[in-house]
């Protein structure tokens, strides 16, 4: 049986503007039946902090922080908490909430999409699973996580290697398509990470570094050689191809779709009031 074709595109290293305009115009265009499903993968330049839509920007990030570290600033049109991407592959997913193989549930699809991850992990030699909470105290942490930090709070299918996450990811649906995206961490700077956030007291910050150390870990940390980027992306692809038992196609956007998203990142992606608007 031949297998559907879905799109590849890896945009490389872009703006924070630019990388969530391209994940929103993709939506679109995939809403509009203009574009199949597709996978993506990119990088940041600089090195960003996205937050989650829902984020409260003043009560929870230092911006200060963020500026001297010459790091860039966005708003996520997913949900979630506060992501560093700086050593790592980003990937999103776009695909209809109506296709064959896609569950109504979000969870579920959660679960289906992230499969592309779960082999990747494991063509990089990682014996990645899924963990999945046990007790009522473990789902209600889902509902309610305390930290601003996306590593930091747990979720439903969350992959994990020795125990420790290895992927944070962050869904939203809009005009009938599902939009996923995620990091995977190669490397990670915790002192950087936890100095971006704001924090009743110091105490209460490394309590909450101590408990981030032993709930999330980067590949490089836990791999016995060391991953490069590269090796991260060929893993990953052949990864997702296989998980969703999909062929991939890659894409090169026409100069006409890039223009749609290079106004879409300045109208948007650029604006304070998009980014700092709760």
């Amino acid at each position: 049986m031949e297998k559907e074709v879905w799109r590849f595109i890896d945009s490389g290293d872009s703006s924070p503007s630019f990388n969530m305009a391209l994940d929103e115009a993709l939506l679109d265009w995939h809403s509009e039946g203009k574009f199949p499903p597709v996978i993506r993968f990119y990088g940041w330049d600089p090195a960003t902090l996205s937050v989650g839509y829902f984020q409260n920007v003043e009560k929870e990030i230092d911006m200060e922080a963020v500026k001297a570290h010459q790091l860039g600033f966005v708003r996520r049109p997913t949900g979630g908490r506060g992501v560093l991407h700086e050593h790592e592959l980003t990937y999103s997913v776009i695909v209809s909430e109506e296709h064959p193989e896609m569950p109504k549930s979000v969870t579920e699809a959660y679960r289906v999409i992230s499969e592309g991850i779960l082999k990747g992990f494991h063509r990089l030699g990682l014996d990645a699973y899924f963990a999945v909470p046990k007790t009522m105290e473990e789902r209600d942490a889902l509902k309610n996580p305390r930290s601003a930090v996306c590593f930091d709070a747990p979720s439903w299918y969350e992959l994990v290697v020795e125990g420790r996450k290895v992927a944070g990811s962050a869904q939203t649906r809009q005009k009938g398509v599902i939009l996923q995206h995620g990091a995977i961490l190669l490397d990670l700077d915790e002192d950087k990470l936890f100095s971006l956030f704001k924090y009743s007291n110091e105490r209460v910050k490394d309590r909450m570094k101590k408990a981030f150390k032993d709930k999330a870990v980067a590949i490089n940390a836990i791999s016995p050689r060391r991953i490069s980027l590269e090796e991260a992306k060929d893993a990953f692809y052949q990864g997702f191809a296989e998980g969703l038992n999909i062929e991939l196609e890659t894409y090169q956007l026409t100069e006409e779709e890039l223009e749609y998203v290079q106004k879409l990142a300045k109208e948007r992606y650029e604006s304070d009031e998009w980014n700092f608007k709760r």
